[in-house]
């Protein structure tokens, strides 16, 4: 049965259902990953930046892969660009709902590794401009030269950080050596339970992310809204419940960084699927940007840059239970939509 043929009431219910699944899913998967990071000794951010932003972001996979088989790109461009400006402002949701009055967040979880990750997102953002700017013909490979110039620097991001983990290890005193254990308040079992919980909540992810795709341009057809609005806003917000669950979690546990890592991390793998997609279509991908996804990209940019810099200060200072540089990042989020609209 094609999904055109369901009722309105019908889809809605499916994305729903799939965005209920996503979410639920959050909190167990980051659970698993703290307990496989911790017992590999992997750090909180490296789990942030590689693990958890790769499952987190499965159904902008299931979304991109879509897309480029079936050569409909608005919806998932706007997607990934949307996503990476709507998962920054996720960090206000954990500094209000996750740290709350204690102190902000970026005052809580700060660090090298994740300065690195935001310059790397920027970095990375600043590619896809850039990448705007020649035409369709320069392909090697079956891609854009700066399509494989993102995976490059995301990989070099990857390899820097394991670095410095690997150094912060040898730096630290020897500790009595002791068989590892899972830590009981954060996920209870053995470690191939924590990588079958894994397993599983990927693969579900996966499956709600490609339902959400498919219910959701529909949706946008009868409810006659423009792909890059759905995809930037609605599809969006549902395909960031992972990175809302899982950051609140990771900050309910104290585990600030690996909150943020989340974050930081999955905004720098996100711009990774033009490459993906470029392959499977064998279409150049980013000279074929719209205004309007160059617009989304300057958004999350500029939100990138207004954490570091709240990082860097380490201000005290709270208005309505978050930081001031969440508060300005939402402020400055929704002053951004409200010119994308303008904008179409």
């Amino acid at each position: 049965m094609q999904v055109s043929t369901l009722s309105t009431q019908a889809l809605l219910f499916v994305f729903i259902l799939a965005a209920v699944a996503i979410w639920l899913l959050g909190v167990k998967l980051i659970k698993a990953i703290d307990a496989i990071t911790s017992y590999f000794e992997l750090g909180g951010a490296f789990g942030g930046m590689v693990f958890l932003a790769i499952v987190t972001n499965l159904p902008e996979i299931a979304i991109t892969a879509v897309a480029a088989y079936t050569k409909n790109y608005d919806i998932a461009i706007s997607n990934l660009l949307g996503g990476i400006a709507i998962q920054t402002v996720v960090l206000v949701l954990i500094d209000i709902f996750g740290v709350g009055r204690s102190a902000p967040l970026t005052l809580k979880g700060h660090s090298k590794i994740l300065m690195i990750e935001a310059v790397a997102v920027i970095l990375i953002l600043s590619m896809v401009i850039v990448g705007n700017q020649f035409p369709p013909s320069v392909m090697y490979f079956r891609s854009t030269p700066f399509e494989w110039l993102i995976l490059i620097v995301w990989l070099a991001t990857i390899y820097l950080i394991t670095k410095l983990v690997r150094k912060k290890r040898i730096l630290q005193p020897a500790a009595p050596i002791a068989q590892p254990k899972m830590p009981k308040s954060k996920f209870k079992g053995s470690i191939k339970s924590a990588i079958f919980v894994l397993s599983i909540g990927a693969i579900i992810t996966l499956i709600a992310g490609w339902a959400l795709t498919i219910t959701g341009e529909q949706l946008a057809i009868r409810w006659n809204m423009t792909g890059v609005v759905f995809g930037a806003t609605i599809l969006a917000l549902c395909t960031a419940l992972p990175e809302i669950s899982t950051g609140i979690a990771s900050a309910k546990i104290r585990e600030y960084n690996m909150a943020v890592s989340d974050i930081f991390g999955g905004n720098a793998f996100l711009p990774v699927l033009f490459l993906m997609a470029s392959l499977i279509s064998e279409d150049a991908i980013l000279p074929n940007l719209k205004q309007s996804d160059i617009y989304l990209t300057m958004l999350g940019i500029i939100l990138t840059a207004i954490y570091m810099v709240g990082m860097l200060i380490h201000s005290k200072k709270q208005i309505f239970r978050m930081g001031i540089d969440s508060f300005i990042v939402l402020i400055v989020y929704l002053v951004g939509i409200w010119g994308l609209l303008v904008l179409l």
